[in-house]
């Protein structure tokens, strides 16, 4: 079972429950120790982030440093940018 100190914001993240299970997203915030906030920039907007328990999801080791940090220093970023930044996890399915 994963713990709340392995997520970070700009960690990758696959749902594995709900209509999005199988979809990859970012953390874009984290809420407590049980919810985050993702987007992928596709169906989850990063004005409109989906809030998601984080026992239904599968953390990847990857982080986007260069996501994080927009993230962290609040700069402006938009939806395909994050859809880039996820395009090689995509992929893989």
């Amino acid at each position: 079972m994963e713990t709340t100190n392995d997520i970070e914001i700009g960690q990758v993240v696959r749902s594995k429950a709900g209509r999005d299970k199988g979809r990859v997203f970012v953390v874009f915030d984290i809420i407590d120790d049980k919810y985050v906030l993702i987007v992928d920039g596709d169906i989850r907007k990063i004005s409109k982030p989906k809030k998601k328990k984080i026992r239904h999801l599968i953390v990847y080791k990857t982080i986007l440093n260069e996501l994080k940090k927009k993230i962290i220093n609040k700069e402006k970023f938009n939806n395909a940018y994050v859809r880039r930044a996820l395009s090689p996890f995509n992929k893989e399915i």
